[in-house]
């Protein structure tokens, strides 16, 4: 039976603040491709994006280095 925190969505600041990163790091890595994420209709400036948590749980998993 899988985790059910697995699923839930992580903004982009909570996966920054996670990893200890600065937010706009992991908006490059999601432009970039290195993370996958949701993109979510946006009115500001910024586009707003949302993180599963296994996704970040799989990539940190596998030794990929983020850059």
């Amino acid at each position: 039976m899988s985790n059910p925190h697995e699923d839930t969505l992580l903004t982009v600041q909570e996966v920054a603040a996670q990893l200890r990163v600065d937010d706009t790091t992991v908006r490059r890595w999601i432009k970039f491709g290195t993370l996958e994420a949701v993109s979510l209709p946006h009115v500001g400036k910024r586009q707003a994006y949302r993180i599963k948590q296994s996704t970040l749980n799989a990539l940190l998993a596998s030794g990929t280095p983020l850059q």
